[in-house]
Protein backbone atom coordinates (compact mmCIF):
# COMPACT_ATOMS: atom_id res chain seq x y z
CA UNK A 1 0.00 0.00 0.00
CA UNK A 2 1.26 3.42 -0.74
CA UNK A 3 1.23 6.25 1.72
CA UNK A 4 -0.79 8.48 -0.15
CA UNK A 5 -3.75 6.03 0.54
CA UNK A 6 -5.06 5.53 3.54
CA UNK A 7 -6.64 2.25 3.82
CA UNK A 8 -10.42 2.20 3.50
CA UNK A 9 -12.30 2.65 6.86
CA UNK A 10 -14.98 0.16 8.35
CA UNK A 11 -18.38 1.40 6.53
CA UNK A 12 -16.93 4.42 4.73
CA UNK A 13 -15.80 5.23 1.37
CA UNK A 14 -12.33 5.61 0.62
CA UNK A 15 -11.12 9.36 0.66
CA UNK A 16 -8.66 8.84 -2.64
CA UNK A 17 -5.38 10.44 -3.04
CA UNK A 18 -5.17 13.91 -1.82
CA UNK A 19 -8.84 13.82 -1.01
CA UNK A 20 -9.43 14.97 2.62
CA UNK A 21 -12.47 15.39 4.74
CA UNK A 22 -12.46 18.97 3.84
CA UNK A 23 -12.64 18.73 0.51
CA UNK A 24 -15.54 17.15 0.27
CA UNK A 25 -17.47 18.96 2.91
CA UNK A 26 -19.60 21.90 0.32
CA UNK A 27 -18.11 25.30 0.67
CA UNK A 28 -19.76 27.63 2.95
CA UNK A 29 -23.18 28.96 1.45
CA UNK A 30 -24.38 26.08 -0.67
CA UNK A 31 -26.22 23.76 -0.05
CA UNK A 32 -25.43 21.39 2.14
CA UNK A 33 -26.00 18.74 -0.40
CA UNK A 34 -26.80 19.01 -3.75
CA UNK A 35 -30.09 17.28 -4.58
CA UNK A 36 -30.30 14.47 -5.90
CA UNK A 37 -33.65 13.17 -8.08
CA UNK A 38 -34.00 9.60 -7.20
CA UNK A 39 -35.23 7.41 -10.37
CA UNK A 40 -37.29 4.27 -9.90
CA UNK A 41 -36.16 1.88 -12.49
CA UNK A 42 -39.01 -0.42 -13.53
CA UNK A 43 -38.25 -3.85 -14.44
CA UNK A 44 -38.76 -4.68 -18.25
CA UNK A 45 -41.77 -6.26 -18.62
CA UNK A 46 -41.80 -9.41 -21.20
CA UNK A 47 -44.76 -7.68 -23.23
CA UNK A 48 -44.13 -3.80 -23.73
CA UNK A 49 -47.03 -1.04 -24.52
CA UNK A 50 -45.98 -1.21 -28.57
CA UNK A 51 -46.30 -4.85 -28.06
CA UNK A 52 -49.93 -4.95 -26.31
CA UNK A 53 -50.89 -2.88 -28.80
CA UNK A 54 -50.35 -4.71 -31.85
CA UNK A 55 -51.67 -7.35 -30.27
CA UNK A 56 -55.08 -5.74 -29.53
CA UNK A 57 -54.52 -4.60 -33.03
CA UNK A 58 -54.00 -8.07 -35.02
CA UNK A 59 -57.36 -9.64 -32.23
CA UNK A 60 -59.29 -6.59 -33.78
CA UNK A 61 -58.48 -7.51 -37.67
CA UNK A 62 -59.04 -11.23 -36.75
CA UNK A 63 -62.23 -11.05 -35.02
CA UNK A 64 -63.75 -8.75 -37.90
CA UNK A 65 -62.60 -10.86 -40.53
CA UNK A 66 -64.31 -13.99 -38.51
CA UNK A 67 -67.31 -13.61 -39.48
CA UNK A 68 -66.94 -12.51 -43.32
CA UNK A 69 -64.65 -15.65 -43.68
CA UNK A 70 -67.39 -17.67 -41.54
CA UNK A 71 -69.91 -16.84 -44.42
CA UNK A 72 -67.55 -17.73 -47.12
CA UNK A 73 -66.71 -21.29 -45.83
CA UNK A 74 -70.76 -21.52 -45.10
CA UNK A 75 -71.58 -20.53 -48.77
CA UNK A 76 -68.68 -22.39 -50.21
CA UNK A 77 -70.37 -25.54 -48.12
CA UNK A 78 -73.90 -24.77 -49.71
CA UNK A 79 -72.32 -24.36 -53.32
CA UNK A 80 -70.23 -27.60 -53.07
CA UNK A 81 -73.87 -29.40 -52.35
CA UNK A 82 -75.89 -27.86 -54.45
CA UNK A 83 -73.32 -28.62 -57.31
CA UNK A 84 -73.37 -32.24 -56.07
CA UNK A 85 -77.24 -32.40 -56.37
CA UNK A 86 -77.26 -30.77 -59.63
CA UNK A 87 -74.96 -34.05 -60.96
CA UNK A 88 -77.10 -36.25 -59.54
CA UNK A 89 -80.08 -34.82 -60.96
CA UNK A 90 -78.39 -34.77 -64.45
CA UNK A 91 -77.58 -38.36 -64.25
CA UNK A 92 -81.13 -38.75 -63.46
CA UNK A 93 -81.95 -37.08 -66.40
CA UNK A 94 -79.87 -39.17 -68.42
CA UNK A 95 -81.39 -42.16 -67.12
CA UNK A 96 -85.09 -41.07 -67.47
CA UNK A 97 -83.94 -39.76 -71.10
CA UNK A 98 -82.34 -43.61 -72.19
CA UNK A 99 -85.59 -44.94 -70.06
CA UNK A 100 -87.85 -43.00 -72.77
CA UNK A 101 -85.65 -43.80 -76.10
CA UNK A 102 -86.47 -47.54 -74.84
CA UNK A 103 -89.92 -46.89 -74.14
CA UNK A 104 -90.22 -45.72 -77.95
CA UNK A 105 -89.32 -49.15 -79.41
CA UNK A 106 -92.38 -51.49 -79.75
CA UNK A 107 -90.89 -54.43 -78.72
CA UNK A 108 -89.98 -52.73 -75.06
CA UNK A 109 -93.67 -51.94 -74.90
CA UNK A 110 -94.84 -54.99 -75.58
CA UNK A 111 -92.57 -56.74 -73.15
CA UNK A 112 -93.60 -54.39 -70.21
CA UNK A 113 -96.99 -54.84 -71.36
CA UNK A 114 -97.01 -58.42 -71.05
CA UNK A 115 -95.01 -58.71 -68.10
CA UNK A 116 -97.38 -56.04 -66.14
CA UNK A 117 -101.25 -57.31 -67.14
CA UNK A 118 -99.69 -61.12 -67.70
CA UNK A 119 -100.62 -60.79 -71.37
CA UNK A 120 -99.71 -63.46 -73.62
CA UNK A 121 -99.30 -63.82 -77.49
CA UNK A 122 -102.19 -65.81 -78.88
CA UNK A 123 -100.95 -69.35 -79.33
CA UNK A 124 -98.66 -69.28 -76.19
CA UNK A 125 -98.73 -70.74 -72.70
CA UNK A 126 -98.31 -68.57 -70.21
CA UNK A 127 -96.58 -70.04 -67.16
CA UNK A 128 -95.69 -68.22 -63.60
CA UNK A 129 -93.32 -69.44 -61.07
CA UNK A 130 -93.54 -68.31 -57.61
CA UNK A 131 -90.62 -68.37 -55.47
CA UNK A 132 -91.70 -70.22 -52.04
CA UNK A 133 -88.54 -68.21 -49.80
CA UNK A 134 -89.38 -65.23 -50.94
CA UNK A 135 -91.35 -63.27 -47.72
CA UNK A 136 -93.47 -60.76 -49.67
CA UNK A 137 -95.07 -63.09 -51.30
CA UNK A 138 -96.44 -65.54 -48.77
CA UNK A 139 -99.86 -65.31 -48.02
CA UNK A 140 -101.84 -67.10 -45.24
CA UNK A 141 -105.66 -68.50 -45.29
CA UNK A 142 -105.75 -66.35 -41.88
CA UNK A 143 -105.01 -62.78 -43.74
CA UNK A 144 -107.65 -63.36 -46.19
CA UNK A 145 -109.83 -64.07 -43.57
CA UNK A 146 -109.46 -60.65 -41.36
CA UNK A 147 -109.64 -58.83 -44.27
CA UNK A 148 -112.77 -60.46 -46.14
CA UNK A 149 -114.46 -59.59 -42.72
CA UNK A 150 -116.66 -56.18 -42.54
CA UNK A 151 -116.09 -53.31 -40.19
CA UNK A 152 -118.74 -54.15 -37.79
CA UNK A 153 -118.24 -57.59 -37.40
CA UNK A 154 -114.34 -56.48 -37.03
CA UNK A 155 -115.43 -54.40 -34.20
CA UNK A 156 -117.40 -57.12 -32.48
CA UNK A 157 -114.56 -59.42 -32.46
CA UNK A 158 -112.49 -56.81 -30.72
CA UNK A 159 -115.06 -56.04 -28.18
CA UNK A 160 -115.37 -59.86 -27.55
CA UNK A 161 -111.53 -60.26 -27.41
CA UNK A 162 -110.89 -57.83 -24.69
CA UNK A 163 -114.03 -59.71 -22.71
CA UNK A 164 -111.74 -62.72 -22.41
CA UNK A 165 -108.98 -61.29 -21.32
CA UNK A 166 -108.21 -61.53 -17.63
CA UNK A 167 -108.13 -58.77 -15.76
CA UNK A 168 -105.05 -57.15 -14.27
CA UNK A 169 -104.78 -58.12 -10.09
CA UNK A 170 -103.68 -54.68 -8.68
CA UNK A 171 -102.84 -53.95 -4.66
CA UNK A 172 -104.85 -50.78 -3.24
CA UNK A 173 -102.87 -49.41 -0.47
CA UNK A 174 -104.62 -47.84 2.39
CA UNK A 175 -103.61 -44.29 3.46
Amino acid sequence: MSASRRPNRPGGRSTGPGRTRAARRPAPGTPARPRVKRVRVRARTKLSRRAAVIALVLSALALAYAYPLRTYVEQRIEINRLEAAQEDQRERLEDLEAERIMWDDPEYVKAQIRSSLLLVEPGKELVIVFDEEDPSRQTGEDDEAETDLPWYDDLTATFEDADQLEPVETEETED
